[in-house]
């Protein structure tokens, strides 16, 4: 059952941008609609579990979700530069080495040989994997210029904050459960901030509702699977998802590849999954 449930947030989370292209919009408004349909699972939820909520929890909680919001609505404008295939893999391999990065430094999550060992050589093929799913076709006249630098920048911003989302809840020690109505609040009140020039408010907007949700019922899957599974392999298996949204960037929203590209972003997210397991098996 848990192995099931940690599947579900993998689909749901790899679903995302998809999903949101589908829906339609710009980065503004598909960002309000998706803090929107999280912050209404977040009250559903709240009135189901019950959670303890302290004065820490909501600052902590807030803040951790306006950080969230900083890496998704960056994202989603990272995908109008470089596109979903290719936005997606190279997302979730600078989140992964981010976010290791600080429990290595900052929290001392690896202690032996082995899982010193083990971690950098993860790192190490993360980082291969990005660098393939980067790789442009010179070829291709709509695979370069001016955007894809600006395209990076954005993503380095976006990658900034989803790693700040995570690491301030872990730096203060902040349960799951109880972080879920004030990181959606905090994602709510940043979405309006972060959007308001951009008139969100339309019709896609309402439609990206379905994207907070989507995201909100991955995050709760994700909760329940870890205590039946553990850390290392719910971590290792939501990052699967990516799989959905770059072979689904290239085959469904048909973006622009050469085979020799496609080829490329197929042997990187495997790499990145690759490092994403092995990083799950430093984890306690």
């Amino acid at each position: 059952m848990g192995i099931i449930l940690a599947v579900i947030t993998a689909v749901c989370w790899g679903s995302i941008v998809l999903v949101s292209q589908k829906l339609g919009g710009d980065s503004y408004s598909q960002t309000l609609g998706m803090t929107i349909g999280a912050l209404v699972f977040s009250i559903v939820t709240f009135f189901i579990v019950h959670p303890d909520i302290n004065s820490l929890v909501m600052i902590v909680g807030a803040i951790s979700g306006a950080l969230w919001v900083v890496g998704q609505r960056f994202q989603f404008a990272t995908v109008d530069h470089l596109g979903v295939a290719k936005t997606v893999p190279l997302s979730t391999g600078m989140q992964l080495f981010g976010t290791t990065l600080f429990g290595v430094l900052v929290f001392h999550e690896w202690k032996t040989k082995t899982e010193i060992i083990i971690g950098i050589i993860a790192i190490v093929v993360i980082i291969l994997g990005a660098v393939f799913t980067s790789i442009r076709d010179k070829n291709n006249k709509e695979d370069g210029g001016t955007n894809y630098k600006r395209g990076y920048l954005i993503l380095l911003l976006s990658t900034a904050g989803y790693v700040g989302y995570v690491v301030i809840v872990k730096w203060f020690k902040v349960g799951g459960w109880e972080a879920i109505l004030p990181q959606a609040a905090g994602m709510f009140i940043g979405g309006l901030l972060l959007t308001f020039t951009g008139k969100p408010f339309n019709k896609f907007a309402v439609r990206n509702i379905l994207t907070g949700i989507l995201w909100s019922t991955g995050n709760i899957t994700l909760l329940l699977s870890l205590p039946k599974i553990g850390v290392a392999t719910s971590f290792s298996l939501s990052q699967t998802g990516i799989i959905i949204s770059t072979l689904g960037g290239i085959f469904i929203l048909k973006e622009k590849k050469s085979k020799r590209q496609i080829i490329f972003v197929i042997i990187g997210c495997l790499l990145i999954i690759a490092g994403g397991v092995m990083l799950g098996l430093t984890k306690r």
